[in-house]
């Protein structure tokens, strides 16, 4: 097949990182007979440096016209300013606007092999396998903001239709995997989490009555990711907390090197990315683990391409390469040898030869 995918590198190790996936793409279209076209295009602060917008005009053309956009990363010190008016962190939800992409599925799954790299005992880890679905352009982030001298706000608004068509993206997952969903809100508190409360349990049930639901407090959620993993089989949530769950459930896999995620709207064209930042600490080094970036590549070829054998291949591959012992520095143990982003690269491209 034919397919034009826009990559946007971005910040610090956003390039170093997108490379790794670009090199991906190109192997598996070489092995398997398909062409991808690849237009590299400015997002974030590499955007304001250079135009003065973190998504610029002509960034925004490309992707509409894209079968997928692969973005490497956004941020860095250099555009930190909370008083900023311009902020690199602005052309990624503008961008999820544009594409109209609502839906943020973060896949977690915990190779044994990393069981060390993981702060959490081996057992807690066993038999993890679970995606949180999050939903992407509603809520805190999206919401009207003020500030005066002495005060401020972020005004958190969800709309029925929002809810509703999140619940059904994570109950159709849950349908293809352990039937299960479990939905986390705020309920006790949050006037918002309580229309999501009663629009979910409405939709699971009305629509997906075969599917075992759970619903949890977002604080004891928080808890019980760390003591119960292997429970979750889809997680449903709101904005914030979704992002702030992810992140946490990162040390299951063991680093936010190792974890994907695919933005997907109602169309076939989809956002790609690692769920880790730029890491300005690491950027230039050539020590970034590009894991969740080839397994965000898996994502993008099954879910935009319809690639499901591409797609398994390249989740193999880099399934082989843990296996095989090979490490970038933030998932080795003490002692063990440790390769660059490069080298990592070379070892999961050997195993699509």
């Amino acid at each position: 097949m034919e397919a034009l995918i826009t990559i946007l590198p971005g910040d610090g190790i956003g390039p170093e990182v997108a490379r790794a996936g670009t090199q991906v793409l190109a192997r598996v279209a070489e092995r398997y007979g398909h062409r991808f076209t690849f237009d590299e295009r400015l997002i974030g602060g590499a955007a304001i440096d250079a135009t003065g917008n973190p998504l610029p005009d002509d960034t925004v053309a490309a992707c509409r016209e894209s079968n997928a956009v692969l973005l490497g990363a956004v941020g860095g010190p250099k555009w930190s300013d909370p008083n900023a008016s311009v902020r690199p962190e602005q052309g990624l939800l503008k961008l999820r606007a544009v594409l109209e992409v609502f839906a943020n599925l973060r896949p977690v799954t915990v190779y044994s092999e990393l069981a060390d790299a993981s702060p959490l005992k081996a057992d807690i880890l066993d038999g993890v396998d679970l995606i949180v679905v999050r939903e992407l352009t509603g809520g805190i982030y999206f919401g009207d903001k003020t500030r005066s001298e002495t005060s401020a706000s972020d005004l958190c608004t969800y709309h029925v239709y929002e809810i509703e068509r999140i619940v059904r993206v994570a109950a159709r997952l849950a349908a293809e995997r352990r039937g299960a969903v479990c939905s986390v809100d705020k309920a006790n508190v949050l006037e918002t989490s309580r229309l999501w409360r009663d629009v979910t349990d409405r939709v699971l049930a009305d629509e997906f009555p075969a599917i075992e639901t759970e619903t949890l407090l977002v604080d004891a959620a928080a808890m019980h990711l760390l003591s119960r993993p292997a429970d979750f089989d889809v997680i449903v949530t709101e904005n914030m907390f979704g992002d702030i769950l992810t992140d946490e459930a990162s040390m299951l896999a063991g680093s936010l090197g190792m974890l994907p995620s695919a933005s997907l709207g109602e169309s076939s064209c989809g956002l790609y990315e690692p769920i880790h930042g730029s890491a300005p600490d690491i950027a230039g080094r050539g020590i970034a683990n590009p894991c969740a970036t080839v397994a965000s590549i898996a994502m993008l070829l099954r879910h935009s391409l319809e690639l499901h054998d591409e797609a398994a291949a390249v989740e193999d591959a880099i399934a082989a390469v843990i296996a095989s012992g090979a490490r970038t520095a933030d998932i080795a143990a003490d002692g063990r040898a440790v390769l660059s982003t490069e080298a990592m690269t070379e070892e999961i491209l050997r195993r699509l030869d």
